[in-house]
This record gives C-alpha cells, structure tokens and sequence, in this order.
C-alpha cells in the first residue's frame, strides 16, 4: 500500500469523498483506505500516484506526502 498523508480530513463523509474520487479515476476494485483520524488515505501501491494525487486535488483535499506502508 502507498500512504498518502492529507491535509483538510475531518470526518466519515471526507474519508468517503476521497474514497469515491479515486475510485472514479481508477476503477471500483481499488483499495482505498482513508482515516480521517490518523490524515493517511492508503491505496493499491499498484496505482498511479499522480493520478491519486489528482483525484485527491480534485475532492478539494491536499497531498503534504507521500510514502510506502
């Protein structure tokens, strides 16, 4: 898993926004763990960074880092 560290999480339904933002980039069979507490969301090391990056931009959040789990 890739760990992506974001900055604006504060509840369920911001952990499910970005959920659904990079699901919709990258197809529904993707792992997507978000944690609103903790600020990581962790997706398939598989995936594109640049394009969870974007999808995460896009949901209105902001990436500080990125790191492997």
């Amino acid at each position: 898993m890739r760990v992506y560290k974001v900055t604006g999480m504060t509840g369920d339904e911001c952990e499910r926004r970005i959920a659904r933002a990079i699901m919709d980039q990258l197809g529904e069979d993707t792992v997507v763990r978000a944690d609103s507490r903790t600020g990581e969301v962790r997706v398939d090391a598989s995936a594109d960074p640049q394009i969870v990056v974007f999808a995460i931009d896009g949901a209105g959040y902001s990436v500080e880092a990125v790191g492997e789990d």
